[in-house]
């Protein structure tokens, strides 16, 4: 059975068990025991960025309790794991541009967005990790499959499927975007409002960044705010406060472009990889900042095209 990996912060994947030996293997099931010790004997020592730069795949072996473990693993720098790539089936919706997408539909926002939506506030709002337990890989690539073919029994196939699946299905389409919702223009002046020190400034300056916005971003923006907003609602269920969704979902929404993109060199790792991290902070920061607004005042002359788009 495949197993289910759980988003968590990076603190929650390096804890340190403080128990002692004898304790940690009474304590410990054999499955984390054999997880510590490939952390221990090849990916601290030997996945740094440093030495593997350009390097081939590296293989070795763990031996626990009888049971052989193979292993291989390669470096891969950020820049080229987040690299987008245009989408070579314009018919499909991943990795095609938003707006070629809900033009086609005639929508303002993406059907696959919303029949995400649907479903998940259907039967999983009050799923504890709800958007942050990731969902089988097969099932999220069969639906992915499913909306690019333009299948029109997508909506029963996610009936059928663990809710799970369905959010990292609406996951994946954000993050395989050719540009992320908040542009690849903008980002940076979202990412500098963030960082303003006088409250009305910042509440001027990112209202109107966001009101920059191609309507089609702005619009299913919008409607994915309010959706956060209503599981946040179901925290004390779920286990999903305003800022667990915000760093879930910030670096989804928001990505420097890939000539601004922050990649660590040999000869300045730790500078570069303290500016990705804050960059990281940055794009949660934004999305926990309108995820936080009572209200978003929309101009009149904005107002109108908005009347029916939210009713999706």
């Amino acid at each position: 059975m495949p197993e289910r990996m759980s988003e968590g912060s990076p603190n929650e994947e390096e804890s340190v068990d403080r128990s002692g030996p004898e304790d940690e293997a009474t304590k410990k099931p054999p499955g984390s025991r054999l997880w510590d010790r490939v952390r221990s004997s090849l990916i601290k020592p030997k996945l740094d960025p440093q030495t593997l730069q350009n390097k081939d795949w590296q293989r070795t072996v763990i031996a626990m309790n009888g049971v052989e473990v193979k292993l291989s693993m390669k470096f891969t720098s950020r820049e080229f794991s987040l690299k987008r790539m245009p989408s070579r089936k314009q018919s499909g919706v991943f990795g095609v541009k938003i707006n070629i997408v809900t033009k086609r539909e005639r929508s303002k926002v993406p059907l696959i967005v919303r029949q995400c939506v649907e479903e998940i506030e259907r039967r999983g709002m009050e799923e504890v990790g709800i958007y942050r337990v990731s969902g089988v890989a097969t099932d999220i690539q069969a639906l992915k499959a499913a909306f690019d073919s333009n299948n029109k029994d997508v909506s029963l196939m996610m009936r059928e499927m663990d809710v799970n699946a369905i959010a990292g299905t609406l996951k994946l389409y954000f993050r395989e975007l050719p540009e992320p919702l908040f542009t690849d223009e903008l980002y940076p002046n979202f990412a500098g409002g963030i960082g303003l020190s006088d409250s009305l400034a910042k509440e001027s300056c990112m209202l109107n960044l966001l009101l920059s916005l191609p309507e089609t971003n702005l619009v299913t923006f919008l409607f994915i705010l309010d959706h956060l907003k209503r599981v946040a609602e179901n925290e004390s269920v779920n286990k999903m406060s305003l800022h667990n969704l915000a760093t879930v979902f910030g670096p989804t929404l928001l990505r420097p472009s890939e000539k601004d993109s922050k990649t660590p060199t040999s000869s300045q790792p730790i500078s570069m990889n303290d500016s990705w991290s804050l960059e990281v902070m940055a794009q949660v920061q934004v999305l926990l900042y309108f995820l936080q607004l009572d209200r978003i005042p929309i101009p009149d002359s904005k107002r109108q095209s908005f009347l029916f788009s939210t009713e999706v």
